[in-house]
């Protein structure tokens, strides 16, 4: 997606998101303040050197080996199970989207 058509469309129903960010967040919060917070989140994801390493939950799925890795944020770990390239072009787009917000 084009960042630039996506910041106009954010900004475009930016009053909407906020209505309901700050009916479920209070007063003072605000959407914006949060989702550059979280873009920002993602884009620290960990860049791992080679394959990492799973072994088996209790619950029938997989977890990481590595306990920092596993403690990690959802966020981190979803962009963790993408191949190298597809967590590049993701943290590319997350940086274009963000530059296109901060020009508000």
């Amino acid at each position: 997606a084009d960042p630039s058509h996506l910041a106009a469309t954010y900004r475009r129903f930016y009053p909407l998101f906020q209505q309901a960010y700050a009916e479920i967040g209070g007063p003072d919060a605000y959407f914006n303040d949060r989702l550059v917070e979280v873009i920002d989140h993602l884009l620290q994801a960990p860049e791992p050197d080679g394959p990492l390493r799973l072994e088996p939950a209790a619950n029938g799925r997989f977890r990481y080996a590595d306990p920092a890795l596993e403690s990690r944020s959802v966020g981190h770990k979803a962009l963790l199970r993408l191949a190298p390239e597809q967590r590049a072009a993701v943290k590319r787009q997350l940086r274009a989207i963000r530059a296109q917000l901060a020009r508000g």
